[in-house]
């Protein structure tokens, strides 16, 4: 009798999507350059000619992990706030979905935020996707602003998004090692420590330096 495995047919976009968990799971414990297609493979329940033929080489399929976490946190974001919203509510939103996140898919951060930023050409997917979070950051304050009858030059508006993004990544990195920690929590610590400030920046109270 043969002992070679069987797998069940499944439709390619489940399949994918199988492979993906497994091998965001893998990256996450054991890094990009240690991970093997053999153990993604194991973990998935599947072949590794499956997972090449599916997603190809694991330069590829990091990068798909990448580009579907990397999805699903900014929409997570984007759709967490009602566009008629006030700014902090829209912000306190945001943060909250971000945190959400973070703490329901920790393997999908270390993914995100620890094995790319030091690898090529991972670094540059992981920046680019910065980019896009802080468009969508920026564009949460500019609306609700705009809808107050409030406005600020473009430059602080980005300013003010990639403070508030930096600032939360480090925060998640936190909320990432610290399973008993709640993100709701967490996102309301990090609300405060960065309203407080950016309200007063939206509304064109800046700090100078005292002359020497």
């Amino acid at each position: 009798m043969s002992s070679a495995p069987s797998f069940k047919r499944l439709p390619r976009a489940v399949r994918e999507q199988q492979m993906l968990d497994a091998a965001v799971k893998v990256f996450s414990r054991r890094g990009y350059h240690a991970a093997s297609m053999d153990e993604i493979a194991e973990d998935a329940g599947i072949s590794k000619p499956m997972v090449y033929a599916y997603l190809g080489s694991k330069e590829e399929l990091f990068v798909a992990c990448l580009q579907r976490e990397g999805t699903r946190m900014t929409e997570a974001i984007a759709g967490a706030a009602a566009p008629e919203l006030p700014a902090d509510e829209r912000l306190w939103r945001g943060l909250r979905a971000f945190f959400g996140f973070v703490g329901a898919h920790r393997d999908g951060w270390a993914v995100l935020y620890r094995q790319a930023r030091g690898e090529q050409p991972f670094a540059g997917e992981l920046a680019a996707m910065r980019a896009r979070l802080v468009e969508v950051v920026a564009g949460m304050l500019d609306h609700a602003l705009r809808a107050e009858g409030r406005e600020i030059a473009g430059t602080e508006l980005e300013v003010v998004a990639y403070a508030l993004v930096g600032a939360s990544e480090s925060l998640a990195d936190w909320l990432a090692d610290h399973p008993e920690a709640d993100p709701e929590r967490t996102a309301t610590r990090m609300m405060n420590v960065a309203w407080l400030g950016a309200d007063q920046l939206l509304n064109g109270v800046t700090w100078h330096p005292s002359a020497d």
